[in-house]
């Protein structure tokens, strides 16, 4: 035998021991279907339905449960005589056929069990489950007529022990309670007759309509109580107390009470009728609608009512009060007018005194026109607290704004004074720093220097003559006299730098003669020189000494300079 006929031997015994593996493999899985089919029919089997359809008999059914249980009777009857058997018929053959390794017509059978058995197995399942729900719902039912009769008669039985507590409701209730009663009655009578489903049918609706009722007769209770009694008591106590205010001398024009009044009592008239046709949403909402009028009205009455000791305790107060503040106000006007023809008043003062006194005049004007409307039985006493009592914080704000700008204006000959003080001694101190200078027998001075004592002797002899003014802007001159101030100072400190500069180039220049034959320090001493006498620029002429000596003789100026200002500070 040649190599290539082993290979093919070799390769068709692995061709038959992979199919015998197949087969093998295919024959063990549908050995799984066949048990598990016949496993269904077992099921089936124990399902008892026929052990069912006998008790159901025994139960004489009639109407929709009869007809349910023929229904679902022939169900059971052909699964049981031609489908289950069918199958069975295939599982037999398909055991028989897998057994002998006949693969492809096991397939078949199986496949012709499976496609019977998977319907009758959920339609027998779905039969036991009304078998089931039709055997247990006569049990059933009875209990849950017992269980709502029960109910029902603690219900009417409290409806009657308390029926006034419904009023013009009670006839609907009855009726319903009647109503509920027929259906008890034919409940009864369709389980006496066999007829579960349509007896469940009406005890489902039996408990809607007590679960209904229950709810309800609480809120009719109260709706009954609020219209019947709560609302006519609230409605006659307002006209009666409306009616007495009104002798007292109340008077009211927010709201027609008596209108008002008229108008809930239509409405309470409303909410009866549909306590009578029981629409119980539509009532809550009237109800809460009434209830927020009559609230609304007895705050009304309250408000006159607790406004009134008040209007009558504080009379007096503010009327003193308003003359005291006119007294004030006529006097405040006539200070400033008297102040404005020597000051200037820059905050509008006068105009916003005048304003004041006409609103305090407006005030009490308004004033007169309440205390003569009560007198006449015409003032309404909430309106008129409200306004007193704004009038009385305005009152107070206006006081305190007149006493702010009595003092202000005030302080102007105060001010009038400081500023002549600041003036002599402004000129005290120019005159001083000048004095300085001349002493000193410089040989000039600086031409900044002489500007700015120019600039401050003319601002000093301005506001010196703005003081003399017969009127006066003291604002301005404080502002001016804060500006002369910074500039005396800045006056003081040239003054200072002047002299400084001028003693420090004097005690560089004969310090710089010990170096009298270098050309730089001769060059620089005649600069320095030139500057001082010719320029009266003591500074320039100072940086320029010092830097030349500082070059010869590092240090040197520095030590100058030092010894200079502390020998001026122990003279000091």
């Amino acid at each position: 035998m040649s190599s290539t006929q082993s290979i093919v031997v070799i390769i068709a015994i692995l061709i038959i021991i992979i199919i015998i593996a197949l087969m093998i493999i295919v024959n063990r899985r549908q050995l799984r279907q066949i048990l598990e089919l016949d496993d269904l029919i077992t099921k089936i089997a124990k399902m008892h339905l026929e052990t069912d359809i006998i008790n159901l008999d025994k139960m004489d059914l009639a109407g929709e449960s009869l007809t349910t249980l023929t229904t679902w009777r022939k169900s059971y009857e052909q699964a049981s005589t031609k489908k289950i058997p069918a199958a069975q018929s295939f599982l037999e053959q398909a055991a028989n056929q897998n057994a002998h390794y006949q693969i492809f017509k096991a397939h078949k059978n199986i496949k012709q069990a499976q496609e019977i058995m998977g319907s009758t197995y959920k339609d027998a399942k779905n039969t036991k489950e009304v078998f089931t729900e039709l055997l247990e719902s006569n049990r059933e039912n009875q209990k849950q007529y017992n269980d709502l009769f029960n109910q029902f008669k603690e219900l009417r039985k409290g409806v009657l022990a308390n029926s006034y507590e419904y009023g013009t409701a009670l006839d609907k209730i009855e009726t319903d309670l009647t109503n509920m009663e027929t259906d008890f009655s034919e409940a009864k009578s369709l389980t006496a007759q066999g007829d579960q489903v349509e007896a469940k049918r009406i005890l489902s609706k039996i408990k809607v309509a007590l679960t209904n009722i229950s709810s309800v007769l609480p809120e009719v209770k109260n709706a009954c109580h609020q219209i019947d009694t709560v609302f006519k008591d609230q409605l006659d106590e307002l006209s009666d107390s409306y009616k007495k205010m009104m002798s007292s001398k109340y008077y009211i024009t927010q709201v027609d009470v008596l209108a008002e009044i008229k108008k809930i009592r239509g409405q309470v008239a409303d909410a009866a009728r549909l306590l009578t046709e029981l629409k119980i949403s539509d009532l809550n909402t009237s109800i809460a609608k009434i209830k927020k009028e009559i609230a609304a009205l007895y705050d009304t009455l309250a408000n006159e009512y607790k406004a009134r000791p008040f209007v009558e305790e504080n009379q007096d107060k503010i009327q003193r009060l308003l003359a005291h503040e006119q007294v004030e106000s006529k006097n405040l006007v006539a200070k400033l007018r008297h102040i404005d023809e020597s000051y200037e008043l820059t905050h509008n003062e006068l105009a916003t005194s005048r304003q004041l006194e006409q609103e305090v005049n407006d005030m009490e004007r308004q004033y007169t026109v309440d205390t003569q409307n009560v007198a006449d039985g015409k003032g309404v006493y909430s309106q008129i607290k409200s306004s007193w009592l704004n009038m009385l914080d305005r009152l107070r704000e206006i006081s305190n704004q007149q006493k702010t700008m009595s003092q202000d204006v005030d302080g102007l000959y105060d001010s009038e004074n400081v500023a002549n003080d600041s003036i002599n001694r402004f000129k005290q101190e120019v005159s001083l720093v000048y004095r300085r200078l001349e002493r000193k027998n410089l040989p000039g001075n600086p031409d900044s220097f002489v500007q700015m004592y120019t600039l401050v002797v003319n601002e000093i002899g301005h506001v010196a003559k703005e003081l003399s003014q017969v009127r006066l802007n003291m604002e301005k001159i404080s502002q001016e006299l804060i500006q002369i101030s910074d500039d005396v100072e800045r006056l003081k400190r040239e003054a200072d730098d002047i002299i400084n500069s001028a003693d420090l180039v004097q005690l560089t220049l004969q310090y710089s003669n010990k170096y009298s034959d270098n050309g730089s320090i001769q060059n620089a001493q005649k600069k320095a020189m030139g500057l001082y006498e010719q320029d009266y620029n003591y500074k320039d002429a100072l940086d320029t000494i010092a830097t030349a000596i500082e070059k010869v003789e590092p240090g040197s100026y520095q030590r100058l300079e030092n010894l200079y200002y502390s020998d001026k500070k122990n003279n000091d």
